[in-house]
């Protein structure tokens, strides 16, 4: 990587030999990237999302793709390449497969919210059977539904090098991810998977129940999302039984289900035995004021593993928050707790601004800050969390701020969101 780059001139060449007009924001980012002085060195993502909010961006086409493909075909120092929010279809997907198949220094590819279909994630998920430097696909919000999902599935049985994959709210379905688990069983590289919001249309949970004997066989996974599963207590329990055979799961996400305190108590005797989870994610449900009690004794009395617990809008009143306040007293391990959504009173104002004020919990490590009104304390909410800039990520700032996205600062399994 010690040639100094000069991507700018390259890619206004490609425009001319392609007959593409020149596309202002992507001839920008070259020209910074040629600035650059560590693209020799440690190689660079190269950003050109098309949301943008500081510059006015004309979003990439399928065409402009192809340029730019064209430019990078043989560049070593470009290690990722982040397109989310722009307008490339299924034949942007063609020139995306086919750099795939040629490129072998790019490590980092994010095709979130696009327009690529069924035939798009064909062609890209063929490419990665052949591609061997690929560690992380973003293939968020891209509607590849059921049928297409089936050909990342088929991937997984072939590639041995993707780390990490997200292929969360592409419409999939039931059989999909029933083969995805399957292929998970013998795959042993992908690390992390985002599975989110399916389209399900059966109350069996039958993907949770596949899920679940994929992690008794699977030993490298070590962060799992299953937000918007319609998952109920059932479906934890066979998740908690698969999980006690399970020695590298370190991050479960369990946002935005059916989840009551009935379930919370298969997760607790988890919590009880776990020597390995260490972020739980439980926003969203309705565990209540008797599932946040379950869960503050096992924290207080046996878990010394778990540092991120997040039970954000779970109908849990004053008594529930203050026993979850008081386990932190005697549990040291827990660095980050999330409660926002849920019922303040003036007792677990008070507890959650002694925990603040005494220093055992960081002001940046939750998601409330105490003020105080007419000698009474109440709580503000804060814009931290587990993963806050999941759909987007500021325009300016440090993108990897640990204070909005505590996951990455515990178990992070890849440089890059």
């Amino acid at each position: 990587m010690s040639e100094r780059p000069d991507l700018h001139q390259h890619y206004l060449r490609a425009c001319q030999n392609l007959g593409q007009p020149e596309h202002p924001f992507i001839a920008h980012v070259l020209q910074e990237a040629d600035k650059n002085d560590k693209t020799c060195t440690k190689g660079i993502t190269l950003k050109i999302a098309g949301n943008n909010h500081l510059v006015p961006v004309q979003r990439v086409t399928d065409g402009d793709l192809q340029v730019l493909a064209q430019v990078l075909h043989n560049t070593v120092y470009v290690t990722g390449l982040d397109l989310r929010y722009n307008v490339l279809t299924d034949a942007g997907a063609k020139h995306v497969a086919t750099f795939l198949q040629e490129n072998s220094t790019l490590q980092y590819l994010n095709l979130m919210f696009n327009d690529i279909g069924t035939s798009g994630a064909e062609l890209i998920a063929r490419a990665l059977h052949r591609n061997k430097t690929l560690a992380y696909l973003r293939m968020t919000g891209n509607k590849i539904g059921d049928k297409g999902g089936m050909f990342f599935a088929s991937m997984l049985r072939i590639n041995s090098t993707l780390e990490k994959l997200d292929l969360g709210d592409c419409d999939m379905g039931t059989q999909c991810l029933i083969a995805i688990a399957t292929a998970l069983t013998q795959n042993k590289s992908v690390k992390a998977i985002n599975l989110n919001r399916p389209l399900l249309y059966s109350q069996e949970e039958e993907t949770t129940v596949h899920v679940a004997l994929m992690l008794k066989n699977n030993s490298s996974l070590v962060e799992l999302h299953l937000c918007k599963h319609e998952m109920k207590n059932f479906g934890v329990e066979r998740l908690c039984e698969a999980l006690y055979e399970n020695p590298s799961l370190r991050y479960l996400d369990l946002s935005c289900n059916k989840i009551t305190c009935g379930g919370v108590k298969f997760l607790v005797e988890l919590l009880k035995q776990s020597q390995t989870l260490e972020i739980l994610d439980l926003h969203a449900n309705r565990i209540e004021d008797d599932g946040a009690i379950y869960l503050s004794e096992a924290l207080a009395l046996n878990n010394r593993t778990l540092q991120a617990l997040s039970v954000v809008s779970n109908n849990i009143s004053g008594k529930g928050l203050v026993a979850l306040s008081a386990a932190m007293k005697t549990n040291m391990e827990l660095s980050y707790i999330y409660i926002w959504g849920n019922k303040f009173d003036e007792a677990t104002c008070m507890a959650f601004s002694e925990l603040i004020q005494m220093g055992r919990l960081k002001p940046n490590c939750t998601d409330v800050e105490p003020y105080e009104v007419d000698g009474h304390v109440h709580l503000a909410e804060l814009s931290h969390g587990l993963g806050k800039h999941y759909y987007w990520t500021p325009s300016c700032g440090e993108v990897t701020n640990k204070d909005a996205n505590a996951s990455l600062a515990i178990a992070a399994v890849s440089e890059h969101l």
